[in-house]
């Protein structure tokens, strides 16, 4: 039997261990913070955040972060996707937003949770859609409209049932308020609001047609119920972080 030559394979003083001791995360100047496990730059993260905190990121009131976005839209769009949300990059609106993954192959936890706009949120749109279609497909570069006219128009649409004029008019107000904070219109001066492209990503084409079919078998006598609500019966709805 042969011996085996044991000091060959004897530890010294000079030998380099077979393997190298992990650097603690509080020490590795690449993390963000102790435990930081990610891998995507500060500034990326950032994008990412906003992104699951917003509805919308616009590039016109975001241009650094939708320049990052377009920078590493591959990897950003990765990590939406590890949760089962898809990250819909629009370049020709130059916007992105969040959908929910649906599927009757796998089963999906939902993360972002459906809420119908309410009657007043629903006709409000289908007016500032109207107007942003007529005006852009007469080639105006953009759309505007008055506060005024929005609620002329919308109030007529509602029934004695549904209130007091004056809290009729506190709806569409209301209403008008929260699109605005949305993004999908913005207040030039007092009164009077540009409709942005968003409107058409909120309410397509198709769903304008539906609604519009739905107002117009409407009467001012009708008593809507509950189940009457525009958004549901247009299935007009925004996804909202759970």
């Amino acid at each position: 039997m042969t011996d085996v030559d044991t000091s060959a394979h004897a530890p010294t003083s000079d030998d380099t261990p077979a393997f190298i001791a992990p650097v603690a995360m509080e020490n590795d100047p690449d993390a963000l913070f102790a435990g930081d496990r990610g891998i995507l730059d500060a500034d990326v993260r950032r994008v990412l955040v906003r992104i699951l905190q917003r509805r919308f990121l616009l590039a016109e009131n975001s241009p650094a972060e939708w320049k990052l976005l377009l920078e590493h839209q591959q990897m950003i769009e990765s990590r939406p996707h590890d949760l089962f949300v898809r990250l819909v990059v629009d370049h020709d609106r130059c916007v992105a937003y969040k959908e929910q993954v649906r599927s009757d192959e796998v089963d999906v936890p939902i993360l972002l949770k459906d809420e119908a706009y309410s009657r007043a949120e629903t006709l409000v749109l289908v007016y500032l859609r109207t107007v942003f279609q007529r005006e852009t497909t007469a080639g105006a570069p953009s759309a505007r409209v008055d506060v005024e006219e929005v609620e002329q128009t919308v109030l007529t649409y509602f029934a004695e049932s549904d209130g007091t004029r004056a809290s009729q008019q506190r709806a569409v107000r209301t209403a008008i308020a929260r699109l605005d904070r949305e993004g999908i219109i913005e207040e030039e001066s007092e009164g009077r609001y540009r409709i942005g492209p968003l409107i058409e990503i909120v309410l397509s084409a198709e769903v304008l047609r539906e609604l519009q079919r739905w107002l117009d078998e409407q009467t001012p006598d009708a008593e809507p119920t509950p189940s009457d609500d525009a958004g549901n019966v247009a299935s007009l709805r925004e996804e909202q972080n759970a």
